[in-house]
């Protein structure tokens, strides 16, 4: 489905900011990749691309990958903006530069969705989803593509179904040079968790495409270059069940027809550990990695936050039969919690030895607009707003406290000898459950077999040679070129070079402790 046009051709510019150092972005891991420069493409600013009017022409351009030219800017008559809170800074800027050339700029997406009143000084605001608010201001520009004299705010009431959807313009995107490929099937969320601004934005019902849409682009995505893993960025994958059961048969066929060139993720609730019927076919449909939310491993903590789902079973249990079906469990946890205690950090550190988990992200409470716990701390006085802090929250504990409790977690989960017995449990009892199979005809061509040998020798050099914990690494990387996996090799080298990296400038006070903190971030820069 497209925009209706009047008649009229307009030159879009769409423009995603750039992300500054993160722990989920996985930025230390691409020196080590064959190219790989930024983290997965934008479904947002993809989808609005291939919403417009078939006569506008569009052009891309991700931040992550390169600066937007001067030239590019020229040729625009608009600039289409999106992104996140952490975002605020760099879409200012991309604001500014677009005014310097008095162009109007557009912005979407879920920051300006929770919190117009950020974003002063764009001309047009788009609250809320792909929908009629959208089409008021492509009928805006197509009339003038001046700058309005005051910011115009439109916000969707009736949202386009996500069963018309286009697929998204992966074409513009250089899907070749991100780490993951992404694509969205359901949005909204159940569950009502106290910290989490998800219900607030896309509502409690998931919305869902078809599976004869989630194929066509995942075809799409293989056409324009993707081969390695697909990242389902819902809400929550089982956010409706039923759907994912539905789903799950046309992912198994496909992987069948394209010989399971593409390995799948996704984000799910813990209790997704109650639902074999669910894991199995999740495991022959090539599903490697799942993201839960367990946020702590204490029950009370879970409960105050509204959690009580991951309490459906024990969670050492639930992870551990994720893991029998194959799949690694990539974990969210929450420090700064009204139920910490002075030991909390050393109870999480146990946790970390007890799961196997290899990749934890260790953030501090940090309330967002738009969610119950942003409601109850305002009530309680409890929001503090200062940009140098690492969070929002007053917390109970004392906040250096807090804060040398969450540095000491990540200096001690990130000991690159934990981490790589992590990953060595995860080889030996997890991987080993996958599907096995022939390696497909498409590994086997010259490309691709180029793009391993370089992926090794940049992890030879640079982490076996150059890097200051080669000892560990020889012992786990030796121990995997002995059984054959190459492939195991570099997929743990790869993320476990870069947990390591970035933990020990957390530990050290050169990294955020939430992902939702400016405090390191570039310093603002205002938009005119």
């Amino acid at each position: 489905m497209r925009a209706e046009s009047n008649g009229t051709s307009r030159r879009i510019l769409c423009v995603f900011p750039r992300y500054t150092s993160s722990f989920g972005t996985f930025e230390h891991s691409y020196p080590l990749t064959d190219g790989v420069r930024a983290f997965m493409p934008p479904q947002g600013l993809l989808l609005l691309a291939a919403y417009l009017p078939r006569e506008w022409q569009v052009k891309f351009v991700d931040e992550n990958l390169r600066r937007t030219t001067t030239e590019e800017f020229e040729w625009a008559e608009a600039v289409f903006v999106s992104g996140m809170h952490i975002q605020r800074q760099q879409m200012n800027d991309i604001c500014r530069r677009a005014h310097e050339l008095d162009l109007p700029v557009a912005l979407g997406g879920p920051s300006v969705s929770a919190c117009p009143d950020y974003y002063p000084s764009f001309d047009y605001l788009h609250v809320g989803e792909l929908g009629d608010a959208t089409n008021q201001l492509l009928e805006i520009l197509s009339r003038d593509t001046s700058r309005p004299e005051a910011q115009v705010v439109l916000t969707t009431k009736d949202r386009v179904p996500m069963t018309e959807f286009p697929i998204p313009a992966y074409e513009l995107a250089d899907v070749k040079k991100y780490f993951l490929g992404s694509i969205q099937y359901s949005s909204g969320c159940p569950y009502q968790c106290e910290f989490c601004d998800i219900p607030g934005l896309y509502g409690r019902n998931p919305r869902l495409k078809s599976p004869e849409q989630i194929i066509a682009e995942l075809d799409r995505l293989r056409e324009c270059g993707m081969t390695d893993t697909v990242y389902f960025v819902d809400d929550n994958f089982i956010g409706n069940r039923k759907a994912a059961l539905d789903l799950l048969p046309h992912l198994i066929e496909w992987q069948k027809k394209t010989g399971y060139v593409v390995r799948l993720a996704c984000e799910a609730t813990l209790n997704i550990a109650k639902r074999p019927e669910i894991l199995e076919k999740m495991r022959e449909a090539y599903f490697i990695t799942i993201f839960c939310g367990i946020e702590t491993p204490d029950p009370d903590a879970l409960k105050a936050m509204h959690k009580d789902h991951n309490m459906m079973v024990p969670i050492l249990e639930g992870v551990q039969t994720i893991n029998s079906y194959g799949m690694e469990v990539v974990s969210g946890i929450i420090m700064g919690l009204d139920t910490d205690k002075p030991n909390t950090s050393d109870v999480l550190l146990s946790f970390v030895e007890e799961s196997k988990i290899p990749l934890l992200t260790i953030n501090l409470l940090q309330a967002l607009p738009k969610t119950p716990l942003w409601d109850r701390l305002e009530r309680e006085g409890r929001l503090v707003e200062d940009d140098g802090r690492d969070s929002n929250v007053n917390f109970l504990l004392p906040y250096d406290d807090v804060v040398s409790s969450w540095k000491h977690a990540m200096a001690v989960a990130y000991e690159p000898e934990k981490v790589y017995a992590r990953f060595q449990y995860q080889c030996d009892h997890v991987y080993v459950h996958r599907l096995k199979m022939p390696t497909p005809d498409e590994m086997k061509t010259w490309p691709n077999i180029r793009r391993g040998l370089v992926m090794l020798r940049n992890i030879f050099w640079k982490v076996g040679v150059l890097g200051d914990y080669k000892r560990v690494f020889w012992k786990f990387a030796l121990g995997r070129i002995k059984r054959g996996d190459l492939e195991g090799l570099i997929g743990c080298t790869l993320i476990a070079h870069h947990l390591i990296t970035f933990a020990r400038a957390a530990s050290s006070g050169k990294q955020n402790a939430s992902n939702y903190s400016i405090r390191l971030r570039e310093a603002s820069v205002p938009a005119e």
